[in-house]
């Protein structure tokens, strides 16, 4: 049991960001805007709020989970600002999205690395405390089984996430905005004959999803570290595959999210498994788990890809 237990946080802990940023990636990709910078975005949104955290311990002008959530908004704001900037190339210039979202995936980190060494004397990573995770509730930890997996050493983040999941479906199959911003991603010429701003509702679609690739990225970040140096593991990337295989549809990309986090949890925890350790399958192969599942589903899904058809296509008006 207490293995198991063990098995579950940490599924949790890849499951929630990686949940986060491909919902991130649905919003864009469902307006019509390719955004293969989601690794980018939530780098910046990271940084911005982990720097933020910084200098709030150092003065101590906050702690706990105010905290915790001020940071969160800040990655936010940061991460919605920073995918402005392809907003204004994909939808406004018409440039070509892979360009724009390779971009930015470059300029972030060097960003960062830049400004913390600026500010840090020459260190290129931000220090700041975990003073997140919650040890118990009262009550609910002591609900047979439910509590134990989910109400005992649990960071907020994790009902944020599974928030964030039920919202975008909720938004996107039971609201006229959600169905407006499909329309665009798949047939926009129709949906601006309808008099919907194509141009407008793109823009939007782009910036939540950089608002959600920030709070994916200081997500992953806070119980992964506690010295922050600009990267995230090609978890923005990895989001993508998610997206992919999840069909661009909010609850195949929970179930996505649940299988890469459980691969990804067997690399990393297997030494502790019995059963895994003592099966004399070399170290290696479970580190290369969560990529070759990757590679063998996508392969195997790809044909029935159900993409938004005007996805990736600068609109333009002159062709209705």
């Amino acid at each position: 049991m207490v293995i198991f237990h063990f098995m579950f946080d940490q599924m949790l802990l890849f499951c929630i960001p990686l949940l986060v940023v491909a919902l991130a990636g649905l919003f864009s990709e469902r307006s019509g805007v390719v955004n293969i910078a989601l690794e980018g975005i939530m780098i910046f949104g990271a940084f911005i709020g982990i720097l933020l955290m910084y200098f709030l311990q150092t003065y101590e002008i906050l702690s706990g989970q105010a905290l915790l959530l001020v940071c969160i908004l800040a990655a936010a704001i940061a991460g919605g600002l920073f995918s402005l900037f392809h907003a204004v190339a994909s939808v406004s210039f018409g440039a070509d999205q892979t360009i724009s979202g390779t971009a930015l995936n470059l300029l972030a980190p060097a960003i960062g690395v830049f400004v913390a060494k600026l500010i840090f004397n020459g260190t290129d990573s931000i220090s700041f405390k975990n003073e997140f995770i919650i040890s118990r509730v009262p009550v609910l930890t002591d609900i047979p089984f439910i509590g134990e997996l989910l109400f005992t050493n649990f960071y907020l983040t994790t009902f944020l996430g599974i928030f964030i999941l039920i919202g975008t479906w909720f938004f996107f199959y039971k609201t006229k905005f959600g169905l407006r911003m499909r329309a665009c991603g798949e047939f926009p010429q129709a949906a601006d004959a309808a008099g919907i701003n194509v141009g407008k509702m793109r823009y939007l679609g782009v910036i939540i999803s950089g608002v959600l690739a920030g709070v994916g990225g200081i997500i992953y970040v806070i119980p992964v570290t506690t010295s922050f140096d600009s990267q995230v593991a090609g978890y923005g990337f990895l989001a993508l595959a998610v997206l992919i295989f999840g069909n661009w549809k909010p609850w195949r990309i929970a179930t996505a999210s649940v299988f890469f986090a459980i691969c990804k949890t067997i690399s990393t925890t297997y030494v502790i498994v019995p059963v895994l350790l003592n099966s004399g399958i070399s170290p290696t192969y479970y580190k290369l788990l969560p990529y070759v599942a990757t590679l063998i589903l996508l392969a195997f899904t790809s044909k029935n890809s159900a993409a938004p058809k005007a996805c990736g296509e600068p609109y333009d008006k002159s062709k209705r």
